[in-house]
């Protein structure tokens, strides 16, 4: 009997939208970034994110508990973990909130924890049955392919994730002054799975997740025109990659990623070539610089 699928610990398992007007927002990604929605088999209001066959995430309304509190609709990444239960107390005694304490569902366990920063995020144990997401670079497009933490201390917020699922440095660089973009992968891997960066004073911390697109510009465009609000890119980053950013029409955070190997620049804007002289113009400017000068 073949071995049950494994998903190791901190490898970014889904992705769930929670929002104000679901019916919206599926217009919205399906002309961004090319999804299609699919019911559950229990008739319940939770939907799935589908890229051709393949489930990319979830969506859901956004809990009236939640908006009372003052949640915004956002994007929740799910970690996977061996053990939901014992994650949550070690986040506990880490500096973080329980806003949804752990419980079972068809596909596994899950709890729900804000970071030590306020940003959410999702623990979660799929079931035997479940399969394995593709890591980051093994990503097709429709997929999810980076997952960036906004927040207000980068440091302190490094130390509670890789105590909390193992992750471990990669790479950096800097941002400006007093400001690093610490990207982080998996322990024991080699594939980058994101990267953390302290945000800018208005926005509030959250996990910014990055959806695969062939055409990074064109998804930003498209964005723009279905209601969107693009606050970010479209730019180039170290590597050639293309990337935006911004704002769904209900008010969650969105991204699109296009890999250096397909994307697609804008084409560069043409220099004026220098206007050719006609025959008449040309017998003109040889007369004024000929013509003599006169003598006072």
């Amino acid at each position: 009997m073949p071995a049950p699928p494994t998903f190791p610990r901190g490898r970014f398992v889904w992705h769930e939208l929670m929002t104000t007007d679901p019916d919206a927002a599926v217009g919205f990604y399906s002309k961004v970034v090319g999804w299609k929605v699919q019911a559950r088999k229990d008739d319940s209001a939770y939907r799935l994110w589908m890229a051709g066959s393949s489930p990319m995430g979830g969506l859901m309304r956004l809990p009236e508990q939640a908006r009372r509190m003052g949640a915004p609709p956002h994007w929740m990444p799910y970690v996977a973990v061996p053990d939901v239960d014992a994650t949550v107390r070690q986040a506990q005694g880490l500096g973080a909130r329980v806003y949804v304490s752990p419980q079972d569902i068809p596909e596994g366990r899950f709890a729900v924890l804000a970071d030590p920063q306020g940003a959410t995020f999702s623990v979660f144990k799929p079931a035997p049955a479940g399969s394995p997401p593709p890591d980051s670079d093994d990503v097709k497009v429709g997929g999810f392919s980076w997952h960036e933490l906004v927040t207000t201390d980068w440091k302190r917020a490094w130390d509670f994730y890789r105590a909390l699922f193992g992750w471990e440095h990669s790479s950096s660089m800097e941002m400006g002054p007093g400001n690093t973009y610490w990207m982080f992968k998996r322990g024991g891997g080699t594939t980058m799975l994101g990267g953390m960066y302290n945000k800018s004073a208005e926005a509030p911390p959250h996990w910014l997740c990055y959806v695969l697109v062939p055409n990074a510009d064109r998804a930003a465009e498209t964005a723009a025109r279905a209601g969107g609000k693009i606050v970010m890119g479209p730019m180039e980053v170290p590597g050639g990659d293309r990337i935006a950013g911004g704002l769904d029409p209900q008010g969650a955070a969105f991204a699109v990623h296009a890999r250096a190997a397909q994307a697609v620049r804008p084409p560069a804007k043409k220099k004026k070539a220098p206007a050719k002289k006609t025959k008449a113009r040309a017998k003109r400017s040889t007369a004024r610089k000929t013509k003599p000068k006169r003598r006072r």
